[in-house]
């Protein structure tokens, strides 16, 4: 499997990675798994930016499939998209992304989830652990080999932490032999900050 060499950084232990907050951390790991013509989903487009980010790495030759419930978030990700001149390199879905695994042909390099609810949208409209669960596990079945799952979770809303909670033990009851399953938080930041999960598959 391809793979880009780690940015210079700060050492996690597992080569040099730059590293500001959570979702640079996510977006530095994804990026090592994706190449022009690769395929890759973003489960919870929200405002557009994991989008764009995917629709950047993939290239013109590849296609980011992205997932949102709100018409809102998907107006966002497009007009955000067209104005970085990336809309041909996405398949927007107004559909749950419990469905991903119904919609998408694998095998997928990277798949990309940012839980919760839409930042300046509804709070009350937010990702639920019966249906995160059931899309990480359609989704655990479209990666390719040596492909990637990204899971930024947050535990500061009404939901967050049992959700949040879930996908810890999602993780942990992967089988190792054909996983490898990490988690990462800060732990010098207050208010509850988001943690980050990854998955990937070994060739088992």
């Amino acid at each position: 499997m391809w793979q880009k060499p780690y940015p210079t950084g700060a050492c996690l232990g597992m080569g040099s990675i730059t590293i500001n907050d959570i979702i640079a951390a996510s977006h530095s790991f994804v990026a090592r798994h994706l190449a022009p013509g690769s395929v890759a989903v973003d489960a919870t487009a929200g405002n557009g930016n994991d989008t764009v980010f995917l629709a950047q790495q993939v290239g013109s030759s590849g296609i980011v499939h992205a997932f949102d419930i709100q018409e809102i978030a998907l107006k966002n990700t497009r007009a955000l998209l067209e104005q970085h001149g990336l809309a041909r390199r996405v398949m927007l879905h107004g559909v749950n992304h419990r469905t991903i695994a119904q919609v998408v042909t694998g095998p997928v390099q990277a798949v990309m989830f940012n839980l919760g609810y839409l930042p300046g949208g509804d709070k009350e409209i937010k990702t639920r652990r019966e249906s995160s669960l059931e899309a990480l596990h359609g989704c655990l079945g479209l990666l390719a080999p040596g492909g990637i799952i990204s899971v930024v979770t947050y535990s500061g809303h009404a939901g967050g932490k049992e959700e949040e909670d879930q996908v810890a033990t999602w993780c942990q009851g992967l089988d190792a032999r054909c996983y490898t399953a990490m988690g990462f938080s800060l732990q010098n930041k207050p208010n509850r900050p988001p943690k980050l999960w990854l998955v990937k598959t070994k060739n088992c």
